[in-house]
């Protein structure tokens, strides 16, 4: 049985719903299918500037991220009409790229990610309203063993909580967090490699530990509303405008090497988590 906010498409007619739009205010979410990457990113020209969050059983994911989105292949992904314009029609306006994540568990040796919700991070860095939203998209396949998502379908009605840091990694509130699970489905979402799964910056989630015999990657860039340009600089772009590309532009892009324009984050600007 699928979410209830999961939908196909074909690929080369892309249209955000009302109904879509319905789903992602009534549940936080909804999922859609989307390209290829796994060539782009799955190369040292990525993963040298990878640094690693730990849990508290010191196990680790790893995370590359980067401020703008460059004129890679990873960067049309990130300024694809399907996934800019999808924002764009969720979010009531224009957006521009906050950042894109790419996130990597190990086979077997993979960390978690605790319960948390985006904004919980976002509102430290000066964000004033939770008008920001994620486009996850798998590079493999995601399943229960090898550490995918998992959220708390709603729970973005609730507004941001308090979050702390807990070990290397923020968190949200563990009390407010066992009562919202009472009252909010807990959802295991297994995606197929090229799956998008959009949420609201509110949406608490997680990811367990990779116990399987399969890495798991995931490519997530992350959009705000311009009107919600942040009022601190920090380590995330303030409103920079996305030149938008179309959908084809991700499969004619021969670009894999020149990651000009990106500027890759370092742990030590990030004032919310203990990385190394």
């Amino acid at each position: 049985m699928g979410l209830p906010g999961e939908y196909s498409c074909d690929p080369n007619n892309f249209k955000v719903t009302d109904k879509m739009i319905q789903n992602y205010n009534d549940f936080g979410f909804f999922l859609d299918e989307v390209a290829k990457l796994k060539t782009a990113v799955e190369h040292e020209r990525f993963t040298k500037h990878s640094y690693g969050l730990s849990d508290e059983d010191k196990r680790q994911a790893g995370l590359i991220m980067w401020k703008h989105p460059g004129n890679d292949v990873t960067g049309m992904l990130a300024r694809c009409e399907k996934v800019v314009g999808t924002c764009e029609k969720v979010l009531g306006g224009e957006v521009y790229h906050y950042h894109t994540k790419l996130f990597t568990k190990d086979a077997k040796t993979g960390g978690k990610l605790i319960w948390h919700q985006d904004y919980g991070y976002w509102y430290k860095n000066g964000c004033l309203f939770p008008d920001l939203m994620t486009a996850f998209i798998p590079i493999d396949r995601c399943y229960k063993e090898n550490g995918c998502l998992e959220i708390l379908e709603g729970s973005h009605k609730c507004g941001r909580i308090q979050h702390n840091l807990q070990t290397s990694q923020t968190g949200a509130d563990l009390e407010r967090l066992e009562h919202l699970k009472a009252v909010c489905p807990h959802r295991v979402v297994e995606m197929d490699a090229g799956d998008t799964l959009f949420f609201h910056c509110n949406l608490l989630h997680t990811s367990g530990f990779n116990t399987s015999d399969t890495k798991r990657w995931a490519l997530i860039p992350c959009y705000n509303l311009k009107t919600n340009n942040p009022v601190y600089e920090h380590h995330h772009p303030q409103y920079t405008p996305l030149q938008k590309v179309p959908d084809t532009a991700i499969m004619e892009c021969q670009n894999f090497d020149d990651l000009s324009g990106k500027m890759f984050n370092v742990p030590e600007e990030d004032r919310t988590v203990n990385a190394k």
